[in-house]
């Protein structure tokens, strides 16, 4: 006893190595003492180790210039016996009160941002920012190695609190043209993200590009709107602004170029007027003669024969409210008597196609130029009809610009006109750069701050108003069907399945779809797919969903879960949980399109009221809210129950092209693969954002799973 011999043979026995021992006599092997482990790395002959000791002399300082605390500390004075070792950070907010116990306390969450990492750290030095002020934090810092994840006990921490105080304004996150002349230009911009306090006033400073940093003019304004004058025609300037609160100004906001018109430009525009001018003349004239027309309609009704379209035409010129309603294509008899009420017929001399972009339903998608009589040239998108299509084919995509060319709003996809009377048919709408918004926000993922991504849901909102006060229901609201320009403006798009709601359903007008069509489920409310009921009360639950995937940028909802379990987890009262980095004020407002009851749902003029009052004051998208009153779900866990190397772990996870990466790293146990860290898997040659995320998601469950079971062990 006391001795191993690991084969048969004349070798003599061997002495157990440290921190290990042998039961009995003739043993191959020693075990290890208690609180003393092998990782899966280690060979049998060597020595048992254990878990490093708490960090020491942690201690922290308040950096001004990064605005946020900066945490420092020392290696344990006990590795463990081994050479390597992890850090994480724990975040926890305090009440005031000293000498709180951390039970007291309350987790920090995503609000709280560690820089360069929170977790796997090997430095001894972290940044922790987005702090709020005055707010007493209870920090731990955790040593973590090898054999930690085989301990049933938790990792040694030191631990240490302090309280923040009020800090100087945050960066101005943008800057908006307004105006612009040939000199001056009018600027806006919102809140700080984080003001720390009352916003006195602000300083913009603007330099011409062609000068020096030094010759910059300052202007000061207590609103959030200025106007630059002075300014050359034709220059570009520079322009940075910065907020100032009781502390002290915050630091400025990146460098922005704005350019005045130039003298010419100016004339023109004045020129391009012109002609607006006379036909908006031209055009109440026009109404007044149609007004007459109506009347005499309906003075001589009993006497002529109705036409089959004057119920149609007089909702649609019916002013309720001074809101035109919206006219639905398919009632019509002939669809294209609808494309050419609504829709302007375009010279095919005045488009020239560039390139093919993407394929479509009944044709491709083409970038091109316009340029009408007596207007300037514009980027388009043109959708050509295929070759060979069924007249029902032709009609269904001929309604779209039967549909766009009745609305007008900066958040509804502009049409600018069709090509119906030469073949190929084309719909030619307004060129949006970025594409559609699900795809911008995964190839941007983390690029924006909170208020641009709520700015972005809050255009989403105002064109769904627009729509919903015209008695029109979508269907088919989704990121997917929204496509961003290169102003970040959101424009909804994508009428494939909208339709004009009718009846009067508890004062809510109604469409009812047909048991043939098509239902996108997990962007449907539940009356929708178990009723077939569409309203602007179901795309305000579609609307809840599309929050949902900007703030997660681009997520799938309801992950990897088939339809039929969507379906029956929403009626079981389930909802999706707040994505990582989503402030709770905007969940809450998630959860409020998500109530099972329609009618509890806001109107999108609710909505618009509620993220305005968020974008003007930024700090509220920190606030806490009570707990939500439905359970929420959360993705499918990878079933690891039957894994039992990095191979099996990647193949559950559908990784399996990572094999020879993780191999060629010496990622060959999983203690070690459940430590992966973000910056880990990009250095393996992840590249893919979408594959990162889930790699260090599964490894996290990996980690929880290993240590769970070590315990039950």
């Amino acid at each position: 006893m006391g001795s191993y011999k690991p084969v048969a043979g004349s070798v003599s026995c061997t002495e157990c190595p440290a921190n290990s021992r042998t039961s009995s006599e003739g043993s191959k092997l020693c075990e290890c003492r208690s609180g003393y482990y092998r990782a899966h790395t280690d060979v049998n002959t060597t020595a048992c180790t254990s878990p490093p000791s708490a960090p020491v002399s942690l201690s922290w300082e308040y950096e001004s210039s990064e605005g946020g605390v900066s945490l420092r500390w020392r290696p344990p004075a006990d590795m463990g016996g081994r050479s390597e070792v992890w850090y994480g950070v724990v975040c926890r907010i305090c009440p005031s009160a000293t000498n709180m116990p951390p039970s007291m306390c309350s987790w920090c969450g995503d609000t709280v941002t560690v820089s360069p990492s929170q977790t796997g750290l090997k430095q001894t030095r972290v940044t922790l920012k987005n702090l709020l002020t005055r707010v007493t934090y209870l920090i731990q810092v955790q040593a973590i190695n090898e054999v930690s994840a085989l301990s049933p006990f938790p990792p040694q921490f030191a631990s240490i609190n302090f309280t923040t105080s009020q800090s100087v304004p945050s960066e101005v996150p943008m800057l908006h043209q307004l105006n612009r002349v040939h000199d001056s230009i009018t600027l806006s911009w919102p809140q700080p993200d984080r003001p720390n306090g009352d916003i006195l006033e602000y300083q913009l400073r603007y330099y011409d590009k062609g000068s020096d940093e030094d010759s910059a003019i300052s202007v000061f304004s207590e609103t959030n709107t200025v106007t630059v004058g002075g300014l050359i025609p034709g220059s570009i300037y520079a322009f940075q602004i910065r907020a100032r609160n009781e502390r002290g100004y915050g630091p400025y906001s990146h460098t922005i170029y704005f350019s005045t018109l130039a003298m010419e430009e100016q004339s023109k525009q004045i020129q391009n007027r012109l002609p607006l001018m006379i036909g908006s003349v031209m055009g109440g004239a026009a109404f007044l003669l149609v007004v007459i027309a109506i009347i005499i309609v309906f003075v001589f009704r009993s006497k002529r024969r109705e036409s089959p379209y004057s119920d149609r035409l007089q909702r649609y010129i019916s002013n309720r409210g001074g809101v035109k309603y919206y006219v639905d294509p398919s009632t019509y008899e002939d669809p294209s008597e609808a494309v050419k009420e609504f829709a302007q017929e375009i010279d095919p001399a005045h488009l020239k196609i560039e390139e093919v972009i993407s394929a479509a339903q009944f044709g491709e998608v083409s970038r091109g130029r316009y340029r009408p009589l007596g207007r300037r040239e514009v980027l388009v998108a043109v959708k050509t009809l295929r070759w060979g299509v069924t007249d029902r084919e032709k009609n269904v995509f001929l309604s779209e610009a039967g549909v766009l060319g009745q609305f007008d709003h900066p958040n509804v996809l502009k049409l600018e006109g069709v090509i119906t009377r030469t073949p190929p048919e084309r719909i030619i709408t307004e060129f949006m750069e970025n594409g559609p918004l699900d795809a911008f926000l995964r190839e941007n993922e983390d690029q924006f701050s909170v208020l641009q991504l709520v700015g972005m849901v809050r255009g989403v909102g105002a064109g769904m108003r627009y729509l919903s006060e015209r008695n029109f229901v979508h269907r088919d609201l989704a990121a997917r069907n929204v496509l961003v320009n290169s102003n970040l403006v959101c424009k909804v798009s994508d009428f494939g399945l909208s339709r004009l709601m009718r009846g009067l359903d508890h004062n809510m007008p109604t469409y009812t779809a047909s048991l043939g069509s098509k239902i996108p489920v997990r962007w449907t409310a539940p009356e929708a797919f178990q009723h077939r009921k569409f309203s602007s009360a179901s795309d305000v639950w579609s609307f809840g969903i599309l929050m949902w995937e900007v703030m997660s940028y681009g997520e799938r909802p309801y992950w990897d879960m088939s339809n039929q379990e969507v379906m029956k987890a929403v009626v079981d009262q389930y909802r999706l949980p707040a994505p990582n980095g989503c402030p709770p004020a905007l969940h809450s407002l998630m959860l409020q399109c998500w109530q099972a009851d329609r009618q509890d749902r806001p109107g999108f003029d609710s909505l618009l009221s509620s993220l305005d009052r968020l974008i003007r004051h930024p700090a509220s998208l920190k606030a806490e809210h009570s707990r939500p009153s439905q359970p929420l779900l959360s993705p499918t866990p990878t079933d690891l129950s039957t894994v039992t190397t990095v191979g099996d772990w990647l193949t559950a996870l559908k990784m399996d092209r990572y094999k020879d990466a993780f191999e060629r790293a010496q990622y060959l146990s999983l203690e070690r693969v459940s430590m992966l860290t973000m910056e880990d898997v990009q250095a393996l040659g992840v590249n893919l954002l979408g594959h990162q995320r889930k790699i260090v998601n599964a490894a996290k469950q990996l980690r929880t799973h290993l240590t769970q079971g070590h315990v039950e062990v």
